[in-house]
């Protein structure tokens, strides 16, 4: 659920790859969700 809305959000442009980060940080989606949300790798920080 939360990574469709977060999907939407960023490709949308609402959200940045930063703020998908923090869904990551925060334990709501994974790394590899956000390798195919942003086509980024994931680093942490």
């Amino acid at each position: 659920m939360i990574y469709k809305i977060v999907k939407r959000y960023f490709d949308s442009k609402i959200y940045s790859a930063a703020n998908v980060g923090m869904f990551v940080q925060s334990g709501k989606i994974s790394a590899e969700q956000y390798v195919e949300i942003t086509g980024q790798e994931y680093e942490v920080v």
